[in-house]
């Protein structure tokens, strides 16, 4: 693999996005109780929090997969994607502005690391005039 910036840049929003979604998605399997209060205040109860949890365990096995074979990568991101959106829409619904921030960059990463997968062809330059 040639080294350059758009592969570092690459990978370093790829562990800054593990290094969000594991432990929240832990917190939810293993029932922290700070995860647990607050997934009750926004309505939903054990069973649904630790669906959420294993969903979103699921997905991080896929992007870590991802390592050995790049297109669960690629599948990992696209799973969790709505789990960060749904997160995202949820805290500023509640008007957990305190919250909303991880999601947020969980929304942004997910679409930059889209955009930066060689194997995903995105293009914003070509619209067609009708």
């Amino acid at each position: 693999m040639k080294i350059t910036f758009k592969n570092i840049l690459y990978w370093a929003l790829y562990i800054g996005y593990l290094y969000i979604i594991v432990p929240s998605s832990l917190f939810k399997i293993f029932q922290r109780p700070a995860m647990m209060q607050s997934m009750e205040s926004l309505g939903f109860n054990k069973t649904w929090t630790l669906a959420i949890g294993i969903a979103e365990v699921i997905g991080v096995a896929l992007v870590v997969l991802g390592l050995y074979r790049s297109p669960f990568r690629t599948i990992g991101i696209l799973f969790l994607f709505p789990f960060a959106i749904g997160a995202f829409t949820t805290h500023m619904a509640h008007q957990e502005y305190h919250h909303y921030g991880h999601s947020l960059i969980m929304c942004c990463l997910s679409a930059i690391l889209l955009f930066l997968d060689n194997r995903i062809k995105i293009n914003l330059s070509s619209t067609k005039k009708l």
